[in-house]
């Protein structure tokens, strides 16, 4: 029996069947992913993103559209006047929605897929240009690589029909936008997924960036990533701003980013504005974060950052003034990253860094000396040990570096004195294993986390749940700075909390009972082990 194939049009019945925004990404995917042809992956990568843009800029101008003629019923304007708002750019601009050409959106590209003079590639390389020459927040951004020989013109009108025919709306109430933007947050995990080492560039795992914004609460201020990837802290920090405080209060935080790789600061603008943020948060263009600092009078009060683990070689001038505690050796960049961080922390700003493990514990090429100096300054507030399998891009262990430049009450905030202490903890035994290879913390596990801290910090939130702090052996211990310097200013959490208290057993044997009983034993042992030496040396006699 021959085997059907999976067209498009079994793909739109499939679209039209599901409820769950999660299936209908699954299936575009797939759809996608037939595709790729000999795209290389940075390539087939801003290809399908580029096209879920678009998407994304003509259904927000098409929902604006809509409000503007409901507007201009309500207010008795004739219907043959109409067509003049419709197209005035002012009121879709101080909405902050993109301006959208007539030939740019959606409904002209799919009404004219079929048809249009060198395919619908052409199509949609016009519209990607027509959208950045009429929005110039996006000027350089969208790619125009949709007519060339390596793309399937069949297939991508396929696609294009799929992604015009997909209910994006009505799925449990959530909005078309945050359909879209969970679109492109899939997207961007199933590439980070397929192309393993190399996706350290532009994906942080969900888990890490949720843990990292659950303990710095950024509700409102400057946040700042200067390795920004495809900004994934930013849009972490703006969904946690809508769960806690919501949707209104998600503009109460501005976003400031650098990226040195082209392709990934292109996806990072795109990331930002499909997600209803500024998308000049991550600069004009990419730059390197050492060797061309783009936004040097910045002071950040929330900094979060993932940089590469351990990188060399790295753009160094010895009399950087970032290097306020040392000059960082030219072989690692991490302590370059940590001073680099610390230069843009406000009067009271706060910080939470990924590095690699070897950062808390490292005396190579003057890295304990800078530890040392940081960790005397008092700017150390928490270090966390993360569990292994973290990260699908490496196997090197990781850690969280907490930063806090003001560790004192605050005055009016009735936060608890934290001058000369640091918080550790031990989390290398939380998460589950989701594969053989990946590792995900639990929402139970990052709110244990985060409670922690703040239940040491003595936050509102802590306050607001009435928790209050315990050292938990094994998990957690506030030290004192005399203790690290004892320890050589050396980090790992291990080192400081201790071992885990385990449950006492009723039932279990005693403990002089037991000493007494495996005493006997090892006697028992020592004299069987003297006779069989006996029996060994009797039967080698009989050689001799």
């Amino acid at each position: 029996m021959p085997q059907r194939n999976h067209s498009a049009a079994d793909q739109q019945a499939e679209l039209f069947g599901v409820s769950s925004a999660r299936e209908i990404q699954g299936i575009l995917w797939k759809a996608a992913d037939q595709l790729r042809g000999s795209m290389d992956a940075a390539q087939y990568k801003e290809f399908v993103l580029g096209l879920v843009f678009l998407k994304y800029v003509s259904d927000t101008f098409d929902e604006r559209r809509r409000e503007i003629a409901a507007e201009l019923a309500q207010d008795g304007v004739p219907e043959h006047r109409r067509a003049s708002f419709l197209e005035d750019r002012d009121s879709y601009t101080e909405e902050n929605v993109f301006w959208v050409p007539e030939r740019a959106r959606w409904g002209y590209i799919a009404d004219n897929a079929a048809s249009a003079t060198g395919g619908v590639g052409r199509l949609i390389d016009d519209a990607m240009g027509a959208v950045m020459a009429q929005n110039r927040e996006l000027t350089g951004v969208l790619p125009q690589i949709f007519n060339r020989d390596n793309v399937d013109q069949k297939r991508l009108k396929g696609l294009v029909d799929l992604i015009s025919d997909a209910r994006f709306t009505g799925h449990d109430g959530t909005s078309a936008q945050d359909v879209l933007g969970g679109t492109y947050e899939y997207f961007l995990e199933q590439f980070a997924r397929a192309e393993g080492k190399k996706a350290g560039e532009f994906y942080t795992p969900k888990s890490v960036v949720q843990l990292l914004v659950e303990i710095l609460e950024p509700f409102e201020g400057r946040v700042y990533d200067p390795c920004c990837g495809s900004g994934g802290m930013f849009v972490q920090a703006n969904k946690f701003i809508r769960a806690h405080a919501g949707r209104e209060r998600a503009h109460d935080i501005a976003v400031y980013g650098q990226e040195s790789n082209e392709r990934t600061w292109r996806l990072a603008k795109m990331n930002l504005a499909i997600h209803g943020m500024d998308p000049d948060g991550v600069g004009t263009r990419w730059a390197d974060t050492f060797a061309d600092d783009q936004l040097p009078d910045l002071r950040a009060d929330f900094v979060m950052a993932n940089p590469p683990f351990n990188l060399h070689p790295w753009e160094r001038r010895a009399d950087d003034p970032r290097w306020r505690f040392g000059v960082p050796p030219a072989g690692n960049a991490n302590f370059a990253w940590l001073q680099h961080i610390i230069s843009k922390l406000g009067e009271r700003g706060t910080a939470g860094v990924v590095l690699a493990n070897g950062s808390m514990s490292s005396q190579q090429s003057g890295e304990g000396d800078i530890r040392k100096a940081i960790v005397n300054a008092d700017l150390v507030s928490c270090m966390v040990a993360l569990p292994g399998n973290l990260f699908r891009t490496t196997a090197i262990p990781a850690c969280l570096w907490f930063l806090a430049k003001d560790k004192s009450p605050q005055g009016a905030n009735t936060l608890t004195d934290r001058r000369g202490e640091v918080l550790f903890l031990d989390a290398r035994e939380v998460g589950e294993m989701v594969n053989r290879t990946e590792r995900v913390l639990s929402e139970q596990d990052l709110a244990t986390i985060a409670d922690t801290f703040h239940a040491w910090r003595g936050t509102k939130s802590a306050r607001d749940k009435g928790l209050t702090y315990e050292d938990v052996p094994g998990f957690a211990r506030s030290v004192k700075l005399q203790e690290i310097e004892k320890h050589d200013y050396v980090l790992t959490p291990g080192r400081y909390v201790g071992a885990a208290e385990e449950e006492e057993d009723p039932d279990a044997e005693p403990v002089d009972e037991k000493i007494e009983r495996l005493t006997k034993e090892l006697f028992e042992h020592f004299e069987e082990s003297r006779r069989l030496e006996g029996v060994v040396r009797e039967q080698l006699g009989r050689f001799e």
